[in-house]
């Protein structure tokens, strides 16, 4: 395999001469570069990673932490980082929550791990964060994008959705549709962005009229297993209700799952939304309703800034992300008739 000093040797310059060549930095007289091209060409010569690395000063890796490696959600947004990536030569490099500590120590574990690989820059995916780990990294701190999380020392920085817009968009979804008799399968408390669309649900549901004190919440961790549970338990309460708002998908899957064993009809007798819109809830049975989040377009103007930011380049970013409502077959208007309490 040729080299960058077969290279110089066949084009009759020096290794400085050809590497400036190669990577397109530094002055270097166009016959001279041609000549370089021409042996390059001849030679089938391609640097390695590292030896692009060495010529251009950079590591050309981006690193993305996000706490955990399973589900439907994560894959797709590390999907579609690594893709635009490679358009541009460039790696990812993924570290995940892991070992012993809380949330908050495993994603300061993972940056480390991220930092001291040499990566350029970082996505962030994380609810565990404080003001205080961003200012802990100093000047890496302004090579840091923030995904589906917003701190004000870093604003410009943060990329995610208005929550609690897609909160009120569920509701008046479910109160265009005549119900008025509500349970919600909430997320952890502890995560910001939960917390924004069950406020904006309820808030939605205030102002319809809705007394709140009847509206049975749940709180699980976004999993179709805590998803699963909730439904169990609501399923069993006599609680009356014909609509129920899960806080993401994958929990609206397992309750959907839940209430097919238990043989309440969906959307027959209770009509059920999610949120996020991933592609489990194309595949559900039947197909969910779901607040459609545009996940895709807010992590590559994200992943954009953070190009422009490490590399000088100067791509487009747009900063506000419209939510909407994917309507599938699991919500249907309200009958007036029937509620789960029919099944208990």
């Amino acid at each position: 395999m040729a080299t960058i000093k077969d290279v110089a040797r066949l084009a009759g310059v020096g290794v400085g001469t050809a590497s400036r060549v190669v990577s397109g930095h530094g002055s270097v007289a166009a016959a001279t570069a041609e000549r370089v091209r021409k042996a390059i060409a001849e030679l089938e010569f391609r640097p390695s990673h590292a030896a692009r690395s060495l010529l251009s000063g950079s590591s050309q890796m981006i690193g993305v932490y996000i706490p955990m490696l399973k589900g439907t959600f994560y894959t797709p947004i590390l999907g579609a980082i690594d893709t635009e990536l490679r358009e541009t030569g460039r790696h990812m490099v993924v570290a995940f929550g892991c070992g012993d500590g809380d949330a908050r120590q495993q994603a300061m574990e993972g940056i480390d791990f991220l930092l001291e690989r040499g990566c350029d820059g970082l996505v962030i995916m994380s609810n565990a964060l404080l003001e205080e780990d961003i200012r802990s990294l100093g000047p890496k701190q302004n090579r840091v994008m923030m995904l589906n999380h917003f701190f004000d020392s870093i604003a410009d920085q943060c990329f995610t959705a208005d929550h609690e817009r897609g909160g009120v968009l569920a509701a008046q979804a479910l109160l265009e549709m005549g119900h008025r008799k509500f349970s919600v399968i909430s997320g952890p408390a502890t995560s910001p962005d939960n917390v924004a669309r069950i406020e904006g649900f309820m808030s939605e549901l205030g102002r319809a009229g809705i007394d709140l004190a009847q509206v049975v919440t749940l709180q699980s961790d976004f999993s179709p297993e805590g998803g699963w549970a909730c439904a169990r338990s609501l399923a069993s309460s006599g609680h009356e209700f014909t609509a129920l708002f899960c806080a993401n998908d994958e929990m609206a899957v397992g309750a959907l799952a839940c209430f097919q064993q238990a043989g309440i009809p969906v959307p027959g007798t209770i009509s059920v939304i999610g949120y996020d819109d991933t592609h489990s809830a194309e595949y559900s049975a039947p197909q969910l309703t779901s607040v459609h989040i545009p996940w895709r377009q807010i992590t590559l103007n994200g992943l954009r800034w953070l190009l422009n930011q490490c590399y000088g380049e100067h791509q487009p970013v747009q900063r506000k992300f419209p939510v909407s409502v994917t309507w599938r077959a699991s919500v249907v208007r309200e009958a007036g008739a029937q509620a789960i309490k029919a099944h208990n």
